[in-house]
């Protein structure tokens, strides 16, 4: 059985320091990647950049409810970047990522292992276990995309 800590400490394996799985993280993969490369296309699959945005979308809809906010954000908006036109669009992004995934892993961390068995909003979107779960699972769904991705992108 997972703990708040337990959880926490996944959450930035796979975000921000972590080299259990893959002997690296997504902080790692990112901010070796030039703006180019984040916006370069691989066929007709998502960019690195599109990727980061989709993530970073999520943890920050989470992180408003882990604040006492509303759910507002929605799966059909996830993929709505804004276009990236240099370098500081794609440090900013990456960078709001980053402080977006620490943010939540604290979130995480500091909350009362009780409310992991509570429901998460509503009764329909399960309890906040299941949804952080369900975080660190999309995170190193899409974690894979980027890897091969950069791969694919790479300046050779």
């Amino acid at each position: 059985m997972y703990n708040n800590t337990t959880l926490a400490t996944r959450l930035r394996e796979v975000m921000l320091n972590g080299r259990w799985i893959a002997n690296t993280n997504l902080q790692e993969q990112l901010l070796s990647i030039s703006w180019q490369q984040a916006t370069r296309k691989a066929g007709n699959v998502n960019t690195i950049a599109l990727l980061t945005f989709h993530l970073n979308y999520y943890l920050e809809g989470l992180l408003q409810v882990c604040k006492g906010g509303p759910l507002e954000i929605r799966d059909q908006y996830s993929f709505d970047m804004p276009p990236i036109t240099g370098a500081a669009d794609w440090d900013t992004l990456v960078q709001r990522f980053l402080t977006n995934a620490e943010s939540f892993a604290a979130a995480v961390e500091s909350m009362p292992e009780a409310q992991l068995h509570q429901p998460f909003v509503e009764e329909k979107y399960g309890t906040w276990l299941r949804n952080i779960e369900g975080v660190i699972e999309h995170s190193y769904y899409h974690f894979g995309q980027v890897s091969l991705l950069k791969k694919l992108t790479g300046e050779s």
